[in-house]
């Protein structure tokens, strides 16, 4: 039986996003989902800001763009007739400290595919037909451990570690005893599908909602698509109140009930299906040497759209931590930080969400009321931070005099000129790619970056990269170094004007964007100790006295 070091159970965007980014560390990775093909799922509408950042740094934001379409404005009716229009992302620009200023539309069954073709330029393919029905950890002389896989049919395998991206109903959870404490509410329901209207039906530049005393329609046109749209509503209820099974006869019901279009003007319904208001948790995220990820380990209401992107957020947190730990990098501890940070951000969203839920259902209660309601900037992404976390090390805290990131916060983007070539870049495309940063500003911070290179310069898991203020003399800039030429990436970390005789300010940003340390940069030590803490020694532990004096 061969082993794999990571199996990915599930294949929608958050095993595949775990799975490419697993993949480009050299990873030896499997992902198995119990389909025999692909699902073409179309409940998520796309990325909000902070994933397209994750999906810029795996290098197919280019492509997601170019196959979706910016969020559209929303067309609300009442008894038929547009009462309102609103575009919750009218005011939403990119900014210096973040390329993505709103999210973008596109169905999720493109964006799977567009991560499985990235995912097969690695040489690994998704698995279809492959349900996991046991799991059982074992310790064996040599690694340490293993997770044996049972799988329905075929034979069984082992890895160092499984997670489980399979869904609200995961049976990866399932099988390890975790409780998914929480409500369903029964009564909060929606028929879901994806449909053709008659070309020319309705006006494509809107997401139409019909919010009416007895129900209510929502049409939203699929990106790439000529006459295909989403299609949401209230159910039909039966006499008694319960809410009948979603059909296409049905959905043409509805349509003629709420909206002017005749129900044949609907001419295709597919991927029909009933949500229902689940707002549930897992306890733990960890169980050993089995994770759960996505909507495997939180789910809540759909509001704010945050289901897919907590789950793209969840795989990109963990996905460096399993790269550290398989190299032999960082202890297995480093895997306790996935549940450390990534659970209160998912009992966090639950509430959001739900908060959201409760503000929409109130706004379509009046004429013009719409799904805007649900929109805020928390459903950016941009503001979550782990500041809590025990990654989130020392260095100095700013107050309300030292504006900037703290440790745990999301490093800003920023841009920057190559100080090499004068090429435009920005900060971001400085932290793509599966490694820890080391930002330094101002002279005094060249001491740092150069212990640092020394210790770890054989070892493609840290770069230091020197930033230059416009005004400062770059004669023998190390390659990788960046001018700040604008004064953005100063003000967006609050290091002052980098020409200052200040000692400098050194920035560690871990591999997911979010700040490590902030420390000024005569603090060799609290760089030095976190490094060690990712990373290892380094090659030079042996031979600098500094390094040993730090170990002990």
């Amino acid at each position: 039986m061969g082993m794999t070091d990571v199996l990915i159970v599930g294949a929608g965007p958050t095993g595949l996003v775990l799975a490419c980014d697993l993949a480009r560390r050299g990873v030896a990775v499997r992902i198995v989902d119990r389909s025999p093909a692909p699902p073409r799922t179309s409940r998520a509408k796309g990325p909000n800001p902070r994933s397209l950042e994750i999906l810029d740094d795996l290098g197919v934001a280019e492509e997601v763009l170019a196959a979706g379409s910016d969020p559209l404005p929303m067309l609300k009716y009442r008894d038929r007739r547009p009462v309102a229009e609103a575009d919750p992302w009218a005011d939403s620009a990119p900014s210096p400290d973040a390329r993505y200023g709103r999210g973008w539309l596109i169905a999720q069954w493109r964006l799977e595919g567009i991560l499985r073709d990235r995912l097969a330029g690695y040489g690994v393919r998704v698995e279809p037909g492959r349900e996991v029905v046991g799991l059982a950890q074992g310790r064996d002389g040599g690694d340490g451990g293993h997770v044996d896989v049972t799988y329905a049919d075929g034979p069984a395998g082992r890895a160092r570690y499984v997670v489980g991206c399979d869904g609200a109903h995961s049976a990866v959870r399932k099988l390890l005893g975790i409780t998914f404490e929480g409500t369903t509410a029964e009564d909060q329901v929606m028929v879901c599908g994806d449909v053709d209207l008659a070309d020319g039906a309705l006006d494509r530049t809107r997401w139409h909602q019909w919010f009416d005393e007895d129900g209510a329609v929502m049409l939203c046109p699929i990106p790439g698509t000529r006459t295909g749209w989403w299609f949401q509503a209230g159910p039909e209820r039966d006499g008694r109140g319960r809410p009948l099974a979603p059909t296409a006869d049905g959905f043409r019901r509805l349509l003629a009930h709420h909206t002017a279009l005749p129900g044949r003007a609907l001419t295709r319904a597919e991927l029909l299906s009933t949500y229902r208001v689940n707002v549930r948790m897992a306890d733990r995220f960890r169980a050993g040497r089995v994770l759960l990820a996505g909507d495997a380990a939180h789910v809540h209401a759909i509001a704010g759209g945050l289901g897919m992107n907590t789950g793209i957020q969840d795989a990109f947190n963990l996905g460096w931590k399993l790269g550290l730990v398989l190299a032999g990098h960082a202890d297995a501890e480093l895997l306790d930080t996935y549940e450390e940070e990534r659970l209160p951000v998912a009992a966090r969203t639950l509430d959001l969400t739900s908060e959201r839920l409760r503000a929409t259902l109130e706004a379509i209660r009046r004429p013009g009321g719409g799904l805007d309601a649900a929109i805020t900037p928390d459903t950016t992404g941009l503001g979550v931070g782990y500041r809590w976390s025990s990654l989130a090390a020392g260095g100095r805290t700013p107050g309300a005099e030292q504006p900037g990131p703290r440790a745990g916060d999301r490093a800003p983007d920023a841009p920057c000129a190559d100080a090499a070539t004068g090429e435009r870049t920005r900060l971001h495309r400085v932290f793509a790619g599966p490694r820890t940063t080391v930002l330094g500003f101002g002279p005094g911070s060249a001491a740092v970056l150069r212990e640092t290179a020394d210790a770890y310069g054989g070892d493609a898991g840290v770069r230091v990269c020197r930033v230059y203020a416009a005004h400062e003399d770059r004669a023998g800039a190390e390659p990788g170094a960046v001018v700040d030429d604008a004064g953005h990436a100063a003000a967006a970390f609050g290091t002052g004007a980098s020409g200052d005789t200040g000692a400098g300010t050194v920035v560690v940003v871990r591999p997911d964007h979010h700040v490590g340390v902030l420390a000024p940069a005569d603090d060799a030590r609290s760089v030095r100790e976190y490094l060690r803490r990712l990373h290892g020694t380094g090659r030079s532990a042996e031979r600098s006295p500094g390094m040993v004096d730090a170990v002990r």
